[in-house]
């Protein structure tokens, strides 16, 4: 079965030569839905762990539907047709974002879609909470706000209904509907039950609070950001240049300060947990214990060089430390833990031995055995089966470009790959660990998922998903390449080739570069729009390359960590020697050799155009980082510490420093929006280079954020990359 499915899967790779005449154009990929498919998406699983629901689109009723798919018969049934919910006679058709189900299975939670908006529009109502019900299909809307809610959720009888408004957390008895706020001391700047910009942006958390197993007590995280320094915005489309302000700490600054806290649903009381006399520090997880009594609270120091497990009791708030773990760079502290209800254990991903591993220990916090042992890493955790003693995660084991669906005894015996090679692997559990969704790809193959058993044997397609029009065009096939650098370490990389390569002729070569610690760029997994353009700029004549190389994931710390303290060293030094690898390459042309990247990778091309000059003829860089100075403190000082600590570090880290190299062309690109990389990063640039003389270009787009997206600002922005690069390269 599995070599039928991949040979299925592989089936758009054979037709791709039909009809080499067609070429990709920008305004198929941007402007067009040829290339969106219908994919399957919101995928929930039932308690029972024998169905799933899911959306799909509609195009006739042109509504997102509700569908239920039974695991074992393999059945598809429609449970909520969209186009049919009203609240009212006279309501338009009903739009929404999110749904979920309520633990009993009886109620579905959705919440509208808020209206179209521009991003600074900060009074733009956010969406409001309908509640569908499967008996009787009744719906009905029960909040009717106009300021955001975050972060909603059942209670596990499903009688109740908590979510954050107003930066406090609420909850409403669905039976009743009576709405209690606990928490009362919100304020534009003090937070309960969500983060503020920064933690949501670097530990990847969004969702603020917790029910406690048996429902009587939340517990919050309550930030008080009152301290942090404010940056402020421009709103360029309104008459008066609208002042936006934001929090957010650069290197150095102060952070939110942050408090853990309990509140009873009976007293509406709040116990806060004892997280020590130290305030400039981070939690980036916390989590109930089985028993409901102690929460498992994870204590990050501000150089996030050592990382504290802490066991706190919801009733007292003391705490005790049950594990520390200390590294002379940083800590990857963005790993979940595992709890354990039967075997009161916890598992966790350290990367001590050297490699990222699983590790298990008792809720005391003694190692009990490290499950997982060798020269790789583990990517994640997807589920444990104790009545099995199974455990599943992913990793890149036999090639670092997939990632793989693996069960281990939890003793660490019994290794075994479950899912086919020649595909990345992205798995969600069932209940209980008897299923899972694996949606896999590769570079020639857009995302299709597989319902798999414990085996990894297919049992049903959920979404072949062919995207049936790239049979019409003559796409290229990715290689995956190594090359040793001067210096001996072998590094990955990808290519793809014009179809009809002439290898008596020279070709351009275009660098697709992020590098950023713990990135990966070489992948074997479908790329999106971003892939088709690349493809598009193959059919033009040019070879697309990427490499990874030092301080990118998967390859241990020690490849990893070699960049701390010297953001830029490293991976401008190993992608100038990708260069010198490719143009030993006879249908390389030496001359022609030009990189681009966004964010990170905006950074590393301004970066490799600039210090590596004398390789690289021309840059497209955006959105980047120009001065670490400018960009947040949680990631910039995980990899460069406190510039009081890190001067130099920080001095030859900045692209500012080697304005004074470019020979090349250099086109920088940014949304003066941008509330992640700010538009002051490229402002900067531009004065420095201005000073010192450089020719380059700029394009800018108003009030656009990190992503320069809305309408036809996409194909905006690659109509100007395309043309740049085929002008100057």
């Amino acid at each position: 079965m599995k070599s039928l499915i991949s040979l299925l899967c592989a089936f758009p790779l054979l037709l791709f030569g039909q009809n080499p005449q067609k070429l990709l154009t920008l305004e198929d990929i941007f402007l067009s839905s040829k290339f969106k498919g219908n994919p399957t998406s919101g995928i929930n699983w039932l308690v029972q762990g024998d169905r799933f629901s899911y959306q799909q689109y509609d195009s006739t009723t042109k509504s997102e539907n509700i569908y239920i798919f039974d695991v074992f018969k393999g059945s598809r049934t429609l449970l909520v047709d969209v186009s049919r919910l009203k609240s009212s006679p006279n309501d338009s058709q009903f739009r929404y974002s999110s749904y979920q189900w309520s633990p009993q299975e009886v109620i579905i939670l959705l919440e509208s879609a808020p209206p179209d908006k521009q991003y600074l529009s900060r009074k733009t109502p956010s969406g409001n909470y309908f509640l569908y019900t499967l008996r009787d299909k009744s719906f009905k809307q029960i909040t009717n706000v106009n300021e955001p809610q975050y972060n909603q959720k059942f209670s596990p009888d499903g009688t109740l209904l908590g979510f954050v408004r107003g930066n406090n957390i609420f909850v409403r008895n669905l039976e009743t509907g009576t709405e209690i706020q606990c928490t009362m001391d919100g304020a534009e700047h003090i937070i309960n039950g969500k983060f503020d910009w920064v933690y949501e942006e670097e530990f990847g958390i969004s969702d603020g609070w917790v029910w406690s197993p048996d429902g009587k007590y939340i517990a919050f995280w309550h930030l008080d950001e009152n301290r942090v320094p404010e940056f402020k915005m421009l709103n360029f489309m309104t008459p008066e240049c609208e002042v936006i302000p934001m929090k957010y700490p650069t290197p150095g600054d102060s952070n939110s300060l942050v408090k853990i806290g309990v509140v009873s649903m009976d007293t509406k009381e709040v116990t806060w947990m004892d997280l020590g006399q130290e305030d400039d520090i981070y939690i980036p997880r916390i989590q109930w214990m089985p028993d409901g009594n102690n929460l498992l609270i994870q204590r990050l120091n501000r150089s996030q060089k050592k990382l504290e497990f802490l066991s706190s009791h919801i009733k007292t708030g003391k705490t005790r430390t049950i594990l520390v773990e200390e590294e002379k760079t940083w800590i990857e502290e963005t790993f979940d833990v595992l709890v354990l209800a039967k075997s009161r254990q916890f598992l966790r991903i350290s990367e001590q031995d050297g490699n990222a591993h699983i590790y298990r220990y008792n809720l005391t916090g003694r190692l009990v055995n490290q499950v997982t042992r060798g020269k790789w890493d583990v990517s994640n955790i997807v589920a444990v089966d104790e009545d099995m003693g199974l455990l599943y995660f992913t990793a890149g084991i036999q090639t670092l470009a997939e990632k793989q669906l693996f069960s281990v005894k939890i003793d660490g015996s019994n290794l075994r790959q479950l899912t086919p090679d020649g595909f990345t692997h992205t798995i969600t559990p069932s209940p209980g660990a008897k299923w899972f969704i694996d949606k896999y790809s590769n570079r020639g193959t857009p995302t299709k998922i597989a319902l798999i058993d414990q085996n990894g044997k297919v049992r049903w397609m959920i979404n072949e998903d062919p995207i049936a029009s790239l049979k019409e065009y003559n796409l290229s096939k990715t290689e995956f390449f190594s090359f040793k650098t001067s210096d001996g370490i072998e590094l990955n990389g990808s290519m793809m080739k014009p179809p009809d390569l002439d290898v008596h002729k020279k070709y351009p070569v275009l660098i697709d570069a992020y590098g950023g610690p713990g990135s990966q760029a070489v992948t074997n997994s479908w790329g999106g729009t971003t892939a088709l353009w690349h493809q598009m700029m193959v059919q033009k004549g040019y070879i697309i390359v990427s490499v990874d190389g030092r301080g990118t994931c998967g390859r241990g710390k020690e490849f990893k960590s070699i960049v701390y303290h010297q953001l830029g060293t490293w991976e401008v030094h190993d992608q100038v020697e990708a260069v010198k690898y490719l143009v030993t390459l006879p249908f390389i042309d030496a001359s022609r050799i030009g990189i681009w990247g966004w964010s990170y990778g905006g950074y590393m091309a301004v970066s490799a155009i600039l210090r590596g000059a004398d390789y690289f003829r021309t840059a497209v860089a955006v959105a980047p980082v120009t001065d670490w100075r400018l960009y947040d403190d949680i990631y910039t000082e995980r990899f460069m510490g406190l510039p009081k600590d890190n001067l130099l570090g920080y001095k030859n880290s900045s692209t500012l420093t080697y304005v004074e190299k470019l020979k090349g062309n250099l086109l920088i690109i940014h949304g003066t929006s941008d509330d992640n990389v700010h538009w002051q990063n490229t402002v900067r640039l531009v004065d420095a280079l201005e000073k010192a003389g450089k020719q380059f270009q700029t394009m800018f787009y108003p009030n656009k954020n990190h992503s320069i997206r809305g309408d036809t600002t996409r194909y905006h922005l690659f109509e100007t990359m395309t043309n740049y690069l085929l002008e100057k390269l």
